[in-house]
């Protein structure tokens, strides 16, 4: 080797003079390179279990409350459709009451009418005096009669009648007549006119008409 090449060369045990070569970076700026560790404090296992026990309290509230909500609605509704249906019964339990007044009313009322009629028969049949006062009404109806004024009676009751008031009857001008199709307890009466029916039928079709009844006499 020459001198000049020789003295080129760099020896190992010279190289303690000397630095490596390193390429430097592009910025202008040189700058620090070296991660920099912040101190992080991780949660303990205590801290982990209470917050998840807050979260489950909040979730349980959450959820309580809208449950409860809900229950109050539901509860609500429930109530409103129960007092509608208890109404209804009400009402219907009051239609009820009124109807079945109305049906014993006249349940009664047909049994006063049955009652009466079966009274007043027997009571003619034990008593047939009791035409009198029936003639007697049934001419002063009449206060001036045209003639000729006839009474018409029962054949039992005009032998009673005839004997009772017959010639109180006979002065005012009245002529008594026997006619069977009348039933004892009742009369008529015509003139030229008027005429008066008194039979007892009819009597009784206008009393228990009163009564916003319908029943026969003869029934």
């Amino acid at each position: 080797m020459s001198n000049s090449v020789a003295s080129a060369v760099i020896r190992s045990e010279n190289h303690a003079d000397f630095q490596p070569w390193e390429p430097a970076s592009f910025d202008s700026t040189p700058r620090d390179v070296s991660m920099q560790h912040r101190d992080v404090a991780l949660p303990t296992i205590e801290q982990i279990a209470a917050i998840q026990e807050q979260a489950e309290q909040e979730g349980y509230a959450a959820g309580h409350a809208e449950g409860r909500a809900a229950g109050l609605s539901e509860g609500r509704e429930q109530a409103a459709q129960e007092t509608a249906r208890l109404a209804a019964l009400a009402a219907n339990f009051d239609a009820q009451t009124r109807q079945a007044d109305e049906l014993i009313a006249q349940q009664v009322l047909d049994l006063a009418v049955d009652l009466a009629r079966a009274m007043l028969k027997s009571s003619l049949d034990l008593r047939p005096e009791l035409v009198i006062p029936v003639v007697r009404e049934a001419v002063r109806y009449l206060p001036a009669i045209q003639q000729p004024a006839l009474l018409y009676l029962n054949p039992a009751d005009l032998e009673l009648v005839s004997e009772r008031i017959g010639d109180e009857l006979a002065k005012t001008g009245w002529q008594l007549t026997e006619d069977a199709a009348l039933e004892a307890g009742g009369c008529r009466i015509e003139t030229p006119s008027n005429q008066i029916d008194a039979a007892l039928s009819t009597r009784w079709q206008r009393l228990v008409g009163a009564l916003g009844k319908q029943s026969d006499w003869l029934a």
